[in-house]
């Protein structure tokens, strides 16, 4: 981006800048609410929210796990999930039991009719991939870099 003239001075580029398009927080924030708006069409015909469809992923590939790792997995606290998963297990997704051995530890489960959502939803990764426009080499190494970018900011 070219910059933006402000009563005539451009921003010098030794100096770390206050201008809006210069902030790779407000790329990321822009680029993270256009992706969730180009979910959400694709979402609502499984009547779900993005968060919701995080949780269905993660039960997909595990079929049954605790709320801390589930929250770990999603980068949710227990007060962010636990509403969500409450949601969830009212329109028949999800179950949550606490454990025999641990009553401390809820393991979350699929039911019949969120392990049933899996095959439609199939298609959602090839139209968000379509709707990117990005080469597999290209999605790789945004992935990549934005994964990298989460690790630096943690520590």
């Amino acid at each position: 981006m070219g910059g933006i003239e402000t009563d005539g001075v451009r921003a010098d580029a030794s100096v770390a800048s206050l201008l809006l398009e210069d902030q790779m927080c407000f790329a990321l924030y822009a680029a993270q609410r256009a992706m969730t708006n180009r979910y959400r069409p694709l979402l609502d015909e499984f009547d779900l929210t993005y968060p919701q469809y995080l949780v269905l992923l993660v039960l997909w590939e595990h079929r049954a796990v605790p709320i801390k790792t589930l929250g770990a997995l999603l980068q949710l606290d227990y007060g962010t999930l636990t509403p969500l998963l409450k949601r969830m297990e009212t329109h028949g997704l999800i179950r949550r039991e606490r454990q025999v051995e641990d009553e401390r530890s809820v393991l979350v489960t699929l039911t019949e009719q969120g392990a049933g959502l899996r095959e439609r939803a199939r298609a959602i990764p090839a139209a968000m991939g379509e709707a990117v426009g990005f080469s597999p080499q290209q999605f790789e190494d945004t992935k990549s870099l934005l994964e990298r970018l989460t690790v630096n900011l943690r520590t």
